[in-house]
């Protein structure tokens, strides 16, 4: 019953900006955290940035300064705006439900089908 639909994505010319949208079903914000990931074909998936139900952040270190997240939960719609891109960002990017262990947050087996980005030089 957990839908999830990533969009925004699309062809930036490096130094560009672009803002990523997650849509969910229902009011997943108000009760889990929520990650924005990378992944390439092969690749281990890598964090972005994560904002829990309470509103707190967490960005990847190489990320913060670069990279916003946020939610309008009225809209039940993630955010991720992107900016000062290189063509090493060029992936799928994604926006899972996120749930915390023992020993940190992890993702859970609620993503969407992902919205790619590509950055040329």
């Amino acid at each position: 019953q957990v839908q999830l639909v990533e969009s925004g994505g699309g062809l930036v010319q490096a130094g560009g900006s672009l803002r990523l949208s997650c849509a969910a079903s229902g009011s997943i914000f108000s009760q889990n955290a929520m990650g924005w990931y990378r992944q390439a074909p092969g690749k281990q998936r890598g964090l972005v940035a994560l904002i829990t139900s309470g509103g707190t952040k967490t960005y990847a270190p190489s990320e913060k300064g670069r990279v916003t997240i946020s939610t309008d939960n009225t809209k039940n719609t993630l955010y991720l705006q992107m900016n000062t891109l290189k063509p090493e960002h060029t992936t799928l990017y994604y926006c899972p439900v996120l749930a915390h262990g023992t020993t940190g947050w992890d993702t859970t087996d609620y993503w969407g089908q992902g919205t790619q980005v590509t950055v040329s030089s």
